[in-house]
């Protein structure tokens, strides 16, 4: 396999969109965290935030922005050294220009792990960067047939489908028990089953989430500081700016001028 580009945690402005009448001249897939707009044959259809969407060798790419919104994803563009490899990857029959909606964090995390091997000097990394993407072809081809049979949803699925929502839309006001509800959990059992699935409780990940919004306005916008603070969830500055500092270790005005310096 060989691995074109990859890139990971990328989020464009709400003008973002691609237009590659001829396609990009190999495979293509995308890992969407936001709700955005896919043409197939003419036709647009919305997707949802955590979405998965692989583009086949030599069709259109066309695909944006929903209006007024960010475009967040992660991607790899791909390609077969063989006949016999690309047949090996059609015979996965995997859904090819269909959208899946799925938990993303493993499989951003494999493609985190591919870029890190494509540009590291590890004598292995083209074998461990084609493993983490069959790894990802795997998962992609589980979950497109649990949905093809009605297969129930795990409570990882469900949780995570609450975690993507956090991450999507990260100014929504949420407590324990209210996302409790709506996954169908007592507040104990939904706080014991997030911490055991992602590692920290709601309220951390529910910060983490707003903090990291917060980073991309002051880093692509000019918008107010205090007017970021109210548009990533918070009813307080103070309470921003504390919190801002203790995943950054900067106040937001530094972070600000971080960015601003980097050529």
């Amino acid at each position: 396999m060989i691995i074109n580009n990859v890139g990971f945690d990328h989020c464009h402005d709400a003008d973002f969109f691609i237009d590659r009448p001829e396609g990009s001249g190999d495979y293509l897939l995308l890992l969407v965290r936001t709700p955005a707009v896919f043409e197939i044959d003419g036709r647009e259809m919305l997707t949802p935030a955590g979405t998965v969407f692989i583009y086949p060798k030599g069709r259109p790419q066309r695909y944006r922005c929903v209006p007024l919104n960010v475009f967040e994803n992660d991607w790899v563009h791909f390609d077969f050294e063989s006949f016999a490899e690309e047949e090996e990857f059609r015979n996965m029959e995997l859904p090819l220009e269909t959208p899946v909606p799925m938990p993303l964090e493993f499989l951003s995390y494999c493609v985190k792990s591919i870029a890190y091997e494509r540009y590291s000097d590890n004598p292995c990394r083209a074998k461990s960067a084609e493993l983490f993407m069959k790894l990802m072809f795997i998962k992609i081809k589980e979950k497109n047939q649990n949905s093809i049979s009605g297969r129930r949803s795990t409570q990882y699925e469900l949780i995570s489908t609450v975690r993507n929502k956090i991450y999507c839309r990260p100014y929504e006001q949420r407590t324990v028990d209210s996302t409790a509800h709506e996954v169908r959990m007592s507040r104990s059992a939904f706080q014991h089953a997030y911490k055991k699935h992602f590692g920290m409780t709601f309220i951390e990940d529910l910060v983490r989430s707003r903090v990291s919004y917060a980073k991309m306005l002051l880093s692509t916008t000019n918008m107010n500081i205090n007017d970021i603070s109210a548009s990533s969830g918070y009813h307080s500055y103070v309470h921003f700016a504390r919190q801002f500092k203790e995943q950054t270790g900067y106040t937001p005005s530094e972070f600000r001028r971080s960015t601003q310096n980097v050529t």
